[in-house]
């Protein structure tokens, strides 16, 4: 979803104290068969989600959610009531989160012009093709560059939180899945709706895109709908239900 509360060497002194933890390779459990079931389920749910570390790998590839080092999206957009700019890049960088190796996505939202939020995503891709969510550095940024808050930070296997499902291998209209779990801090859901949607970008106009429902129980108010590319990624963020919000693919850079 939209990052409300939580979601370069202004990065790495900003996330450096919450990275610290993450070098831990807390142990993965016990299976990865049934990978999509144990990841979907309603709300607030507390299920042990299983995964094998060895099952995974930090180079993704899934043709709706490519992660290729080297790649930023660029969006423009609303957010908080103020002109938004965010930069995603796909960097070269490798780390393990409860033991499974991932691959760090770098996160960089403007406000206004002014660095609002930086975090590092971490995703690694299983055997089957699906794309899992294991956790972020986030810190929340005033407009002098002084961090107050990691507010969101969360990593697989510490503190009882737990991988999800970000992006099937071959979706399916009606399927759904817990995209992540640490109780009370991260706990989204989404939902296909479609795979034939048409959207229109500044970057371009696209057909036979993916459309998803998120939401979440911290914001039982909200829902947004994101829409997907083969071969990009996501391309465009909108609020449906709360608060308006937006982020819309404008640019797409490679190394």
């Amino acid at each position: 979803m939209l990052p409300r509360v939580p979601k370069t060497a202004a990065l790495a002194v900003a996330v450096g104290v919450a990275m610290a933890a993450c070098t831990s390779s807390g142990a993965g459990s016990r299976s990865a068969s049934g990978a999509a079931a144990s990841s979907t389920t309603s709300a607030r749910s507390t299920s042990t989600t299983s995964y094998r570390a060895g099952d995974f790998s930090a180079n993704v590839d899934n043709r709706w959610f490519p992660l290729k080092p080297g790649t930023t999206l660029v969006y423009r957009g609303t957010k908080d009531e103020g002109n938004a700019v965010e930069y995603l890049t796909v960097s070269d960088e490798t780390q393990k989160v409860g033991g499974v190796p991932c691959r760090a996505v770098l996160d960089r939202l403007y406000l206004d012009g002014k660095l609002a939020e930086t975090t590092r995503d971490y995703y690694s891709q299983d055997n089957k093709g699906n794309v899992w969510y294991f956790g972020e550095d986030t810190a929340e940024l005033e407009a002098d560059g002084t961090m107050v808050s990691t507010e969101g930070t969360w990593h697989t296997a510490e503190a009882g939180a737990q991988p999800g499902i970000f992006m099937p291998a071959s979706p399916r209209v009606g399927e759904s899945h817990r995209q992540e779990y640490y109780r009370g801090h991260a706990e989204d859901f989404f939902q296909v709706l479609d795979l034939t949607a048409s959207v229109s970008v500044p970057y371009k106009l696209f057909s036979g895109t993916l459309q998803t429902k998120e939401w979440t129980p911290l914001e039982p108010d909200v829902r947004d709908n994101k829409y997907y590319v083969q071969g990009i990624g996501e391309v465009k963020e909108t609020t449906v239900k709360g608060p308006r919000e937006e982020l819309v693919l404008v640019d797409v850079k490679n190394d």
